[in-house]
């Protein structure tokens, strides 16, 4: 995920044109997206998402659960990748985000080995710029990981990484190209797990494509992150990474320090402690196919669920 998908964000889009396309973002973008939440309390948050679905569904969920304690909210969604909306947060266009724990640790720290939830949010509290801070983190996390079918996992008793060494046919995996060079590719596979595999480049984000070519044995391995609902879908098994090759992203809010009042606090570390990765799975299914839910309702649903009182 620190390619892939979240090269949905991690890669550079350069600043100055999507800055321009920030700049003429307005704080609503139709009714889905208008200033919400107008009440006595002095605190107001402009919260921003990256551009892709899951990130505008828990943007959503953060402002609508604020707003439902007294903030006054702003949306500004689809600003774009990392890059961009960092320098967002840094120039106050936005004040809160939606983020993931090792993607945001490696932006600013591509040093780090820290690999656990708690290893990494550790490192994380330490790496930040002055006046960035992190919330509380969810369970849920969205990261790359291995899949395979159940057929190969029952064929030669496969549920981790650790595994693989057992398996006696080539092993090829399906992910992006940047797969073959990422630490927890093709490389941390020898390195970590003493498996030899070789890539098929697939530059879809452990989208379609990717999970077609697992489908149909033209891989044996596939890089699908762990809120894609085409893992339960089609039965594929998760290997387990008892060593921790994949370091761990948690969601979590990246907020600028002067906005973290109590009350903006305190709610969102209580999303943040009802959310599952099982949540996030469901909520990108129903932000998919023809019935296609919109984030604003998705979130709505899901908060219904799990009301948020400071």
């Amino acid at each position: 995920m620190f390619g892939s998908k979240k090269g949905r964000i991690a890669a550079g889009v350069i600043a100055a044109g999507a800055l321009l396309a920030l700049s003429a973002c307005s704080s609503g973008g139709g009714g889905a997206f208008s200033t919400s939440g107008s009440s006595s309390s002095s605190d107001s948050v402009t919260i921003g998402s990256a551009a892709f679905g899951e990130s505008e569904i828990l943007m959503q969920i953060y402002g609508q659960a604020l707003a439902a304690n007294g903030v006054k909210v702003n949306y500004k969604p689809s600003i774009g990748q990392r890059d961009v909306y960092l320098k967002a947060l840094q120039d106050g266009s936005i004040d809160l985000i939606p983020e993931y724990s090792g993607n945001l640790l490696q932006f600013y720290d591509k040093n780090s080995t820290a690999s656990s939830s708690d290893d990494v949010y550790a490192a994380l509290n330490d790496a930040l710029p002055k006046g960035f801070e992190v919330l509380d983190q969810a369970k849920a996390q969205d990261a790359d990981a291995y899949n395979v079918t159940k057929e190969f996992s029952d064929k030669y008793s496969v549920t981790s990484l650790e595994d693989l060494k057992k398996v006696t046919v080539p092993l090829t995996v399906g992910a992006n190209p940047e797969f073959a060079t990422r630490p927890y590719g093709i490389p941390g596979l020898k390195s970590t797990y003493g498996v030899t595999a070789t890539l098929k480049p697939i530059s879809d984000s452990g989208g379609p494509l990717t999970v077609t070519a697992l489908k149909n044995g033209d891989v044996q391995l596939a890089d699908i992150y762990t809120t894609t609902p085409a893992i339960k879908d089609n039965g594929f098994v998760v290997l387990k990474d008892p060593k921790n090759l994949i370091a761990a992203q948690n969601i979590l809010p990246l907020i600028n320090s002067k906005k973290a009042s109590d009350t903006v606090k305190s709610v969102l570390n209580k999303v943040s402690a009802e959310l599952t990765t099982d949540d996030l799975i469901t909520m990108n299914s129903e932000n998919q196919g023809a019935s296609k839910t919109q984030p604003d309702a998705v979130a709505k649903k899901w908060l219904q669920e799990h009301p948020i009182k400071k």
